[in-house]
């Protein structure tokens, strides 16, 4: 199996997960998260612990932009299964590159399909999509406002956003628009090539695991400002926009029925649901009980350009195709993992 971005929150579990049932595993990442994100974001401590930790993993410092060493990779190795995690991530950090941010997300995931169809034609290849392929469409739903969270005022989105919301006509953020590109793209070598593909669009995807920065995964960093008692800024919605968060095992472990009965051009929204759906000042409380420490944070008026104020995945069709498949970690379960992950850490 090859994994990409294996230093990360998901591609890490995948290694750890699939390692542990027999996979002999290939990690590409080069942490370019460092580069990104600076030294918040560096992902050299997750590499040391999977080095330390598994069997049959071996890494590959390589990016995966370089189109001759992918494919010179994928004609040597002939891998079953292809788990593409490596991305430049940030909604808002794209903006400071969108010329590496497409090349990243784009290219680089072209660079692995056509490597892919070349030489593993028939082996399943997931690509870690995201929810802002949507743009800001929506925020176009009628939404009614609490005490501490928005909620959809449409019964057609009671359980959620499903796979019908369309994708054009909204502002994605550059970031959005790159992952568009490489969405497509992946759907299109299922289509036209008959090549198992599937792309999952998370929402927010979570886990002891994350390096969690301010402007990428928002729990992780959420939970890492409290512990160090930072201040964190919330930015517009009054506080109140939902996500719905998954742990990163439950992503796995949907890739994992993925590949045992794979299908071509499948497209799947993949988050926590309803159930595991909470705003900010939601995520305070709950951090705040856990630590004992009081959230400390300022709100800025200015919201995050194209950014979500509700978005929770219908988990539908996942289940209906998978019906094997359903979500194994609650919210409290994430909070308690994250808190005392980012303890061992600090």
């Amino acid at each position: 199996m090859l994994v990409t971005g294996s230093s990360g929150l998901i591609g890490s579990e995948a290694v750890t997960y699939f390692d542990q049932r027999g996979w002999e595993v290939v990690g590409v990442d080069n942490n370019m998260r460092a580069e990104f994100f600076g030294q918040a974001g560096d992902t050299s401590w997750s590499l040391k612990r999977l080095l330390d930790s598994t069997k049959n993993f071996r890494h590959l410092n390589m990016d995966i932009r370089n189109v001759d060493s992918i494919m010179e990779l994928y004609q040597t190795e002939k891998f079953d299964a292809t788990v593409h995690c490596a991305a430049q991530p940030s909604h808002d950090k794209a903006r400071d590159f969108p010329l590496t941010d497409f090349s990243v997300n784009a290219v680089g995931t072209i660079n692995l399909l056509e490597a892919n169809r070349l030489h593993s034609l028939e082996s399943p290849f997931v690509t870690m999509s995201t929810n802002k392929v949507y743009g800001d469409a929506p925020n176009e739903i009628k939404l009614k406002e609490l005490e501490t969270r928005w909620e959809y005022d449409d019964p057609a989105y009671a359980n959620g956003i499903d796979e019908s919301m369309r994708i054009d006509a909204s502002k994605h953020s550059i970031f959005g628009a790159s992952k568009v590109a490489a969405d497509v793209m992946v759907q299109e070598y299922g289509r036209y090539f008959d090549m198992p593909t599937c792309c999952l669009r998370g929402g927010c995807l979570t886990g002891p695991n994350h390096s969690g920065v301010e402007l990428h995964g928002f729990l992780s960093f959420l939970v890492n400002c409290n512990l160090q008692e930072r201040e964190y800024t919330v930015f517009g919605y009054k506080g109140k926009q939902v996500r719905d968060n998954i742990h990163s095992l439950d992503v796995i472990r949907f890739i994992e029925q993925f590949i045992e009965k794979p299908r071509s051009a499948a497209v799947y929204n993949i988050g926590g649901g309803k159930q595991n759906s909470l705003s900010i000042l939601d995520a305070f409380d709950r951090v705040s009980q856990l630590t004992g420490k009081e959230m400390r944070w300022k709100y800025s008026d200015e919201n995050r350009s194209g950014d979500h104020i509700c978005y929770y995945s219908n988990l539908d069709h996942m289940k209906s195709d998978y019906p094997e498949w359903g979500i194994t970690k609650s919210l409290d379960d994430i909070f308690s993992e994250v808190v005392q992950s980012w303890e061992q850490r600090v």
